[in-house]
């Protein structure tokens, strides 16, 4: 809607256990998608505030197509948590009755199940892929072809890193006491070490069994995050190959619980989505 110069743009913010964006519908609306956009509605003093942006447009090849931005307004390949919200999304706003939705994202389709208590949408199960752990697709320069448990000095200290790309670069390390992490401090280190060139989220985990796990996220071009489901899903992964855990387990973040299970080389995630609040943004 345009009025006297300014265009007003309807906007929903949504959250996935804490992990929270503005969702534009941009297939009824044009919505801007550069930097200095993103980063003011982002802003949680100055803005809406959240974690980023995520736009619901229409796809040439499958339902529909997501593009999402980090709060610093980059561009980001995937979020677990964000692709739930999207889902529940379309299905509130009617731009879809179905169940199950087959979705565009930078890292390829994803197939995401609707979940319901009655008639209401409160979640969502995605088929989020096949991890990949080769350090030249993920991408990662480590000199061996897979990284899985390896030392490395960061900020130094060293840590055995585990790197998986869930769609997007992940890096696990296991810790003992998630409590007396200062991610402000070593989360940068990661995100920016010479490793991984198109820096990395990075994820610290401590184990509490074979089926429950539990893990603080410092996300590329975020910070720290309540939560990340990709993140989750490598870290799921990675307990896995180091035989920490079992195939199916459950992921505690600081904004509440994933479901992780590994099945038939791929990984399922299962969580809430939720709306926060409705509103409309002048521009």
């Amino acid at each position: 809607m345009k009025r006297r110069g300014i265009m007003q743009l309807h906007f929903t913010k949504m959250e996935g256990i804490g992990n929270d964006y503005i969702y534009f519908d941009g297939i009824n609306q044009e919505i801007p998608m550069d930097k200095e956009f993103i980063m003011k509605i982002s802003d949680r003093h100055f803005g809406i505030g959240s974690d980023g942006m995520i736009v619901i447009l229409p796809s040439d090849q499958y339902d529909f197509k997501m593009r999402m931005f980090n709060l610093d307004g980059s561009e980001a390949m995937m979020c677990g948590n964000g692709i739930r919200c999207f889902a529940k999304f379309i299905y509130d706003h009617k731009l879809s009755d179905k169940h199950v939705l087959k979705i565009e994202t930078k890292s390829g389709l994803r197939t995401v199940e609707l979940l319901f208590d009655g008639d209401e949408c409160i979640g969502a199960k995605v088929n989020m892929g096949k991890p990949v752990l080769t350090c030249q697709d993920i991408p990662c320069t480590y000199a061996k072809e897979k990284m899985i448990d390896e030392p490395v000095e960061i900020g130094g200290r060293e840590y055995r890193l585990t790197t998986i790309s869930m769609g997007n670069p992940h890096t696990v390390t296991f810790v003992s006491d998630l409590d007396t992490l200062d991610l402000k401090t070593i989360g940068p280190k990661f995100e920016h070490h010479q490793l991984f060139p198109a820096s990395v989220n990075t994820e610290f985990v401590q184990i509490i069994n074979k089926s429950y796990v539990k893990m603080r996220v410092w996300e590329r071009g975020s910070g720290e995050t309540m939560a990340c489901g990709t993140g989750a899903c490598a870290v799921m992964y990675a307990c896995y190959l180091n035989h920490y855990t079992d195939s199916k387990v459950t992921v505690e973040l600081l904004g509440g619980c994933l479901e992780i299970e590994y099945v038939d080389e791929t990984i399922m995630m299962s969580g809430p989505a939720a709306n926060v609040f409705n509103g409309t943004i002048e521009i």
